[in-house]
């Protein structure tokens, strides 16, 4: 495997610039630049100098990290050098000098602590999370899998499979033919279904990533381009008082009380008189049915089936508007009356739908493996050889899991989202 290098820190020029080798020839790679290496672990002040001819490059701290003690599992070096770019680009130009040596493609460092064993593929994505989170709920959700959070349960689970599998197959080995069935073995199982089907009804780390969609929906003409305008502060919809305005779905991103949001403005819910706004119905349908949170601006007779759904009387400044019913908040996009219970409201159902603040919570193919594992543990209990294939197939579920089997097509994708020199 090839021994690759690259800038880890942040873009030239900086106060400090931190490159690093990984690979079998990363020791003597760095020895040829700095002389001597410290011993592992350690640090030490050493000059940089071309391996070709020579030249002083600068002068940097050092460290030594052996196999397989190290973050990638390999043998590795990091310079922490001056961060000007013409050093960088010095360090950088006398490393690709070295035979043997090539620049790391984005997220190398960190697919190598994977394929090394170093972490597993839910701390793989924690750690990708990490690197994107733009929110303090964001970092501690990241953090939690990247620490290993998620491996831990894991373990766990897997463990007491291991330990399941082992009753059923001493059964299959040993007991008489049509005895009866362990009921440890059974009450074993149930438990660890219950327990995957709590972690299964958790709220999902997608709204906390993405924010939680709130959709406004309603028939046309209702004021919901006026109110996304009102919560915006800007004109991002077209309003005007011809029905069927709005063709296609508006979406805005905006933090509310700390909270990821995505507001979406939705084409008017009517029998549509011509193809584009048929597409614009079809796809405000399809936008409620995935909505975290529905402002259904409608009469209420006609509102959707929704678990979270707030009914909003639009227009309150209007006379034949005033009094919205007991369920319902009246708010005026023209006074902005009734905007910010609206909002308040929006936050307390938003908080319902995202993980507790640094709480474990799975993302969507986490969920459908260990969806998997719960399936296959929930087949009928008949005798002991259909059991023990059972806790077999949630063992595979675990392993895709974690990654120790069959994911091949979503290790591009996940490492591909790392920055150079991660």
């Amino acid at each position: 495997m090839d021994t690759i290098f690259a800038l880890s820190s942040g873009r030239a020029p900086a106060a400090i610039s931190i490159i690093r080798i990984s690979g079998e020839r990363a020791h003597d790679a760095a020895s040829r630049i700095v002389g001597a290496l410290p011993e592992a672990r350690t640090v030490a002040v050493r000059e940089l100098r071309h391996p070709k001819s020579g030249e002083r490059l600068d002068e940097a701290l050092v460290l030594r990290f052996d196999a397989p003690a190290s973050s990638t599992g390999e043998d590795s070096v990091e310079f922490q050098c001056h961060g000007g770019r013409a050093v960088v680009d010095a360090v950088l130009s006398a490393l690709a000098a070295i035979d043997g040596l090539r620049l790391a493609e984005p997220g190398e460092f960190t697919r190598r602590a994977f394929e090394n064993g170093r972490i597993d593929l839910t701390e793989a994505e924690g750690l990708a999370d990490l690197i994107e989170a733009q929110t303090e709920s964001q970092r501690k959700a990241a953090l939690a899998h990247a620490e290993g959070g998620l491996r831990k349960q894991i373990e766990e689970w897997r463990r007491r499979l291991v330990e399941l599998s082992a009753v059923a197959e001493r059964a299959i080995e040993y007991d008489e033919e049509d005895s009866p069935i362990d009921p440890a073995l059974v009450a074993g199982i149930e438990a660890l279904v219950a327990e995957l089907r709590d972690w299964l009804a958790r709220p999902r780390v997608e709204p906390l990533k993405d924010g939680v969609r709130v959709v406004i929906a309603g028939p046309p003409n209702a004021g919901k381009s006026s109110l996304l305008n009102a919560i915006a502060g800007a004109d991002r919809a077209i309003v005007t008082d011809i029905p069927g305005t709005t063709r296609d779905h508006i979406e805005m991103p905006l933090s509310l009380s700390g909270i990821p949001i995505l507001l979406t403005d939705t084409a008017g819910l009517r029998e549509a008189e011509d193809r584009i706004e048929e597409v614009g119905v079809v796809r405000a349908q399809a936008l409620i049915g995935t909505a975290d949170i529905v402002l259904w601006l409608g009469d209420v007779s006609e509102a959707p089936s929704h678990p979270r759904i707030v009914q909003v009387r639009a227009k309150a400044d209007l006379p034949e508007r005033a009094n919205a019913p007991a369920d319902a908040i009246a708010v005026s996009s023209v006074t902005g009356a009734g905007i910010t219970a609206l909002l308040e409201r929006v936050a307390m159902l938003a908080k319902s739908v995202l993980p507790g603040e640094g709480a474990l919570a799975l993302n969507r193919r986490q969920a459908f493996h260990l969806g998997e594992a719960a399936e296959a543990l929930s087949a009928p209990v008949e005798d002991e050889v259909l059991i023990a294939e059972s806790l077999r197939a949630a063992r595979s579920a675990f392993d895709r899991l974690t990654g120790r089997a069959g994911v091949e097509d979503v290790l591009d994708a996940l490492f591909s989202r790392f920055c150079l020199g991660k």
